[in-house]
């Protein structure tokens, strides 16, 4: 089982540098000039040039790309164009709020969907099943804008059981916060469900028809006891990947959700930099969310190894 975690430790870290560099040059070839987005359209171009070079934005992009990554392995981000402050801090806040929004929705959707697909499975192809698997499909194909705007009228605007925006009072306690995060993340409840609950169907059908299912039933033992045993254990199998990777969705992926509910999460920052060509704020914002999904993609394959016997056996061989 290490062999096959460090395997998947080093292509991560490949990953990652891909990401690094894609990130890099992505960030160059936008269009506009840094000094003159700065210092506006009217300022002299003999103090844009200063600028830009004071910024080092106009050495080789070779020198550059360097710079950038040696700095940011030891955990400096660089300093913002926009802010003229270091960037770590606005990184390190917006994904600390990215990830209590993230964590309210995971901490609902993965036990519900994972019920949903398991209750699907033991009813298959009855309307139970009928009812879970196109009601998730078909909230998951909606846009998060569209879902996001009528659970605000519904809830927030019609009901008022719940605050449209999720910016909380300064000095807010836990259950406050959670209390303002409650109707930004039933969007992202709606699209991971139908995922995770499909999943987790397919994943108890192939169980269900397996043959240590079959045996265990010849055996004797109870229908509950097969269930949770036999079949959930190996049923829950490639859920474990599915979650770890919207669990980088739900990190990174906020953009539209924390513009519509006015949330300061890394996503909104993200979108901020990128229009202001604050290209240190940009390139740390998503380089940072990489190495979040990397992590949770290395927990995920440590978790399958657990379940999953084949694996370690594999590695072992």
């Amino acid at each position: 089982m290490l062999a096959f975690l460090v395997r998947r430790l080093a292509l991560s870290l490949v990953t990652l540098f891909l990401l690094s560099v894609m990130v890099f040059l992505g960030g160059q070839v936008l269009p506009g000039n840094v000094g003159r987005a700065i210092l506006g359209p009217f300022a002299d171009q003999r103090a844009v040039d200063a600028l830009n070079h004071s910024l080092g934005v106009d050495r080789p992009l070779l020198v550059q790309y360097g710079t950038w990554i040696w700095n940011f392995l030891h955990g400096d981000m660089g300093t913002s164009y926009i802010f003229r402050a270091p960037v770590a801090p606005f990184v390190i806040d917006a994904l600390g709020n990215s990830m209590k929004l993230g964590l309210v929705a995971f901490v609902l959707v993965m036990p519900i969907g994972i019920l949903g697909g398991v209750i699907a499975a033991l009813n298959l192809n009855r309307p139970l099943d009928r009812i879970i698997s196109l009601g998730g499909l078909s909230v998951t194909v909606l846009p998060e804008f569209v879902t996001g705007i009528i659970l605000i009228l519904i809830f927030g605007v019609w009901l008022r059981w719940l605050p449209i925006a999720a910016t909380w009072p300064k000095g807010a306690g836990f259950f406050t916060q959670l209390y303002y995060l409650i109707l930004p993340s039933l969007p992202l409840f709606l699209v991971l469900f139908g995922y995770i609950a499909r999943m987790a169907r397919s994943g108890m059908i192939e169980a269900l028809d397996s043959d240590y299912t079959r045996t265990a039933v010849l055996k004797g033992l109870p229908w509950r006891t097969v269930v949770w045993r036999h079949v959930l254990r190996n049923a829950l199998l490639p859920t474990i990947t599915v979650i770890a990777t919207q669990t980088g969705y739900l990190i990174g992926g906020l953009v539209v959700i924390e513009t519509l509910f006015r949330y300061q999460g890394i996503g909104s920052l993200i979108f901020t930099a990128a229009r202001g060509k604050d290209f240190p704020m940009l390139e740390a914002g998503i380089l940072t969310i990489g190495i979040v999904y990397a992590v949770a993609t290395l927990i995920a394959d440590f978790l399958y190894s657990v379940l999953n016997p084949r694996i370690r056996l594999g590695a072992e061989q």
